[in-house]
């Protein structure tokens, strides 16, 4: 029998007493923290062991036995120590070959946000995350060392406590605070284990599980609320300025003045402030964690509740999110276990868009002189489409429910085989009410009437891995791991999409579809893909001398996509590290703790085609007989069993560095990417009856270095000061459009094709458009042009005419810019004091550009637009050098997509600032209160940036279909709200 004794000691650290590190009995809930001198006492039998603890600093156990006095130094972390999360298992960092960013929890809490791909932006370097829009539940855009497709998707893909989940996850159904630790898997050696699926890089999320603790369950309770503010709006015309423009216009064009009286007879009315208020956010995590006495059940579980109100009216989400992780030991060979994630999320969607303010004049009145909504707009003489109308009649929201659940059985029959098997199934269904009311004014000023639509989706998914693991040492300096698996996975969606016109009432809205009265525009349809892919995989980490390192991975896999003869693609790749530090010639010197240099080249692939893609597809086309009209059906596109993966081979070469005895690490990386087979549009003879056929035909490039620096400046007493700075740098090329030397892709439906262009030899796009000059100064000028007599004004816009014909066309265009930054950067720095710390994050890019879609309504056009601030400045008889062009000018000249619409979109927005309290619990003598801190948040504080449109970050295409490729386009997107949190978490 083992009897309790007094254990006493000191903990330091860099030759200093630590103060407030933590002392812990193993596997028990007994514990005590060191003074302002780094001393302590516990109550502690011999067969106890001591975990001694402190953020920074490397834990160290040490087992009681027969010492009273037991003190101990704590060596800073070695971030080479740590465990990370690979494709079906699990490395330290320091035995990697391949290229593995991580993120962990501590970076995840220090953000309050709703999903988990927000707090990515700018932690990992060859990472650019893009947020963009700020409405409730908006994802990001994610490029892992640039884009690797131009028809495909470009987004990396998702894995959840490994289940496959794919590109288009939606995000909003984990709760961030589950979540252990995020891994980005970026080169060929990481990511091969993937596939045909892991071109874009690879997101592994892992959530918690249970802590230890003698069978007393740990409670944990996490409560924030948030305020968003109404973020800085572009700069515009004041109502007087903007009558003055639009007169003038008028004027030039020969028709009656719109606002022929004195500014103060009309309107001025600002729709922002009448439709964007400060809006709150709620959010509240209870957990509940632990084991069984004997450790043999482990098992986590938390409930979360979010609810954000929109900064627009009518818009917000809410969510409910509950999570149970539990594993079982069922016997020295045997575990099993689950992972359950269920989430319910109502989204009320916005029926008035932020940019759609950004095009009503302030003279446009809200109601007619009898009190009821305005549906007529003046100035142009159509309907005006009523914002405070349309949010306060029209409805649009999506109600979703998913089921994401893992089952595991690990089976270990001797000692170093693990033999382990998953099931997976995800259950995802979704359901979206629109109803435009039959009272919208401007319905009913043309006749018109409601309608309302009824879409849901309906998906099931399953996965199935089976993975055999075998280590084992030979020789004194042998180590190898030997994995191969298997994995089968089905992927089935079900749509349908109801709408019925004519509705006279609103009494029903959606709910009622039969009360449609035009039966002759209803619209019925539905829809039914599925996939299945079919997986072998295999890899094989070998080491010597735990200094020179291999590893050896290949995945075949079969996918039903493609017809017979090209269902099947294998990935291999190879890669090696060399620790360098661990050689003879290292050992005498007191700079590096750790070098190691490592390299890797292989094959990964990219699903960049819809089910089906391969077969050809019936269009409706209705014909005639005696004059009655007849249903049909015609070949909509030609087939192509040829179409196959397109695949990226890549190499990656990095040098990681732990220096000072720990207090830097970094690590650089550069890398080089090659994707072949890409999927285009190939136009085809017209003898065959169609235009284009989508073939395997081009290729592209991507190229950049990454840097990681993690640093500790300041540690003492009472201070400590952490840095963490990532840098990196892509730049892709096109190499081949099999044979053209460029693509024109349409974007601005008014302009049509020219301001987006594939064009060989630069990135994937380019903006393109004319380069403007300013404006013509005389009309000797216009004379002296060449162009077109009475196609030019004085005053007017004046543009370079490349090719010297009479007519500026898309042959005058030239390269304006492209969306992707020259840099990316991150900087975290980290402060303590006491019980205090500080977080304070800033991130932004350099060199990017952004197409402002607004510039062609804003800048040019008619008066019925809302104009720019800085057209106050335009050119007039008395103002005849402005470079602004005067107004009413571009009902002479033709406006193509220029250089005006091209803007830098480079900035830097100070992301999170964070100053927590932790309260000291062992003063306060608050029996059953492990922990408790209170903090305060700040997001998006600050925002430095040249952009017309404030924000530069947010796009017009997301990230999927067109917005797979048109990115960096900007029209007034629902902006990035200034948020201030306050919050506590408490740990019973």
């Amino acid at each position: 029998m083992s009897f309790a004794q007094t254990v006493t000691g000191t903990v330091t650290a860099d030759g200093q007493p630590l103060p407030g590190a933590t002392v812990l009995i193993k596997n028990t809930s007994k514990g005590t923290s060191t003074d302002f001198d780094g001393n302590y006492a516990i109550e502690a039998s011999p067969d106890n062991t001591l975990i001694f603890s402190y953020v920074g600093y490397a834990t160290k156990e040490v087992t009681v036995g027969n010492q009273s006095v037991i003190n101990v130094t704590l060596e800073a972390d070695n971030k080479l120590d740590e465990v990370v999360v690979i494709g079906y298992g699990t490395q330290r960092k320091s035995d990697l070959t391949g290229s593995v960013s991580s993120v962990s929890a501590e970076d995840i809490a220090t953000l309050p946000v709703a999903r988990v791909d927000q707090a990515l932006q700018g932690r990992a370097a060859g990472v650019q995350v893009t947020q963009t829009s700020g409405a409730p539940g908006a994802g990001t855009s994610i490029r892992v060392r640039g884009g690797n497709s131009i028809t495909g998707n470009n987004q990396p893909l998702w894995v959840v406590d490994g289940i496959i989940v794919g590109t288009n996850f939606d995000l909003n159904n984990l709760n961030a605070n589950d979540i252990k630790s995020v891994e980005i898997l970026k080169d060929a050696s990481s990511i091969a284990i993937y596939g045909s699926r892991g071109a874009n890089g690879v997101i592994l999320v892992t959530t918690k599980s249970g802590t230890s603790i003698g069978g007393k369950p740990q409670v944990s309770v996490g409560v924030y609320t948030s305020t968003q503010l109404v973020p800085e709006r572009p700069a515009y015309l004041s109502q007087a300025e903007q009558i003055d423009y639009t007169n003038e216009d008028a004027r030039f064009r020969g028709v009656a003045e719109p606002f022929p009286g004195n500014p103060s007879d009309y309107p001025d009315n600002d729709y922002f402030d009448l439709l964007l208020d400060p809006s709150p956010i709620y959010n509240v995590d209870v957990s509940i964690s632990g084991s069984s006495e004997n450790g043999s059940v482990n098992y986590y579980n938390s409930l979360n509740f979010f609810n954000q109100d929109g900064l627009i009216k009518n818009s917000g989400i809410e969510k409910y999110i509950f999570r149970s992780n539990v594993d079982f030991k069922l016997s020295d060979k045997l575990k099993a276990g689950f992972r359950i994630n269920y989430s319910r999320i109502k989204r009320d969607n916005g029926v008035v868009g932020y940019g759609g303010l950004l095009n009503i004049l302030p003279t446009q009145p809200i109601y007619n002189d009898d009190g009821s909504f305005n549906g007529f707009n003046d100035v142009i003489g159509a309907p005006f489409n009523n914002p405070l109308a349309t949010a306060q009649l029209d409805t649009d929201e999506t109600t979703s429910t998913n089921f994401l659940g893992t089952m595991y059985l690990e089976y270990s029959p001797i000692k170093n085989l693990i033999i382990r098997s998953t099931f997976n199934p995800e259950i995802d269904n979704s359901k979206r009410n629109e109803f435009t009311s039959s009272q919208r004014p401007d319905l009913t000023v043309v006749g018109e009437t409601g309608n309302a639509r009824i879409s849901s989706v309906a998906a099931f998914n399953w996965n199935n891995e089976n993975t055999i693991q075998y280590n084992t040492n030979f020789g004194e300096n042998h180590n190898l791991t030997v994995l191969g698996g298997a994995s089968f996975q089905k992927i089935s969606a079900e749509s349908f999409e109801a709408q019925s016109f004519g509705f006279t009432t609103d009494a029903t809205q959606f709910n009622n579809l039969n009360l449609g009265t035009d039966p002759t525009r209803n619209v019925v349809r539905s829809n039914f893909t599925s996939e299945q892919i079919v997986s072998f995989f295999g890899r094989l980490n070998y080491s010597f001398k735990d200094k020179y390192l291999l590893t050896l991975v290949g995945r075949s896999d079969g996918s039903s996509k493609f017809a017979p003869g090209n269902k099947y693609a294998f990935f291999p790749s190879i890669a090696g590290a060399w620790k360098i530090s661990e050689e003879p010639f290292m050992q005498n010197q007191n700079v590096f703790n750790d070098l190691k240099l490592r390299a890797s080249y292989g094959k990964s692939g990219n699903q960049a085609i819809v089910p089906y893609s391969t077969l050809p597809i019936y269009e409706e086309a209705n014909t005639s007989l005696n004059g009655v009209e007849l249903p049909g059906l015609t070949l909509g596109r030609p087939a192509n069993p040829d179409l196959q993966w397109e695949t990226t081979s890549s190499y990656d070469i990095a040098l990681e560095a732990s220096l000072f005895n720990g207090r830097i690490f970094t690590e650089f990386n550069y890398y080089y990417k090659k994707t072949e087979d890409l999927l285009l549009d190939v136009t085809i003879p017209r003898q065959t009856g169609f235009q284009s056929q989508l073939q395997n035909v081009g290729s592209l490039e991507n190229k950049g270095w990454e840097l990681l620096i993690n640093s500790t400046n300041i540690r003492n007493d009472n201070f400590t000061w952490g840095s963490t700075l990532t840098l990196s740098s892509n730049k892709n090329k096109i190499l081949d459009l099999g044979g053209k030397d460029f693509i024109d892709l349409v974007v601005d439906q008014i302009v049509g094709a020219g301001n987006l262009r594939l064009i060989v030899g630069e990135t994937v796009p380019v903006f393109t458009g004319a380069n403007y000059l300013g404006t013509w100064k005389s009309q000797a000028e216009i004379d002296a042009s060449g162009l077109l007599p009475g196609s030019q004004v004085v005053g007017g816009p004046r543009f370079e005419n490349r090719n010297g014909d009479n007519i500026i066309s898309n042959e005058d265009f030239v390269v304006l810019g492209n969306p992707f930054p020259d840099l990316i950067y991150g900087f975290e720095n980290s402060f303590s004091y006491k019980n205090f710390d500080l977080n304070i994050y800033i991130q932004g890019t350099v060199g990017n550009e952004v197409y402002n879609l607004r510039t062609r309504g804003n800048f040019w056009t008619r008066g019925e637009n809302p104009k720019y601030a800085d057209i106050a400045n335009r050119w007039t008889p008395d103002n005849p050098t402005s470079n602004i062009p005067r107004a009413g000018s571009d009902g002479v000249t033709g406006i193509p997509p220029t250089s005006e619409d091209v803007e830098d979109g480079s900035h830097l927005r100070l992301k999170n600032v964070r100053l927590a309290y932790n309260l000291p619990i062992d003063k306060l003598g608050w029996e059953g209160v492990k922990s408790m801190s209170i903090y305060a948040t700040g997001t998006n504080l600050l925002l430095l940036s040249d952009f017309r449109l404030i924000d530069p970050e947010t796009s017009r295409y997301g990230s999927t279909g067109l917005g797979n490729i048109a990115q960096g386009f900007s029209n007034g997107e629902y902006p990035n709200a200034q948020v201030i949190s306050l919050g506590v978490n408490v740990t019973f």
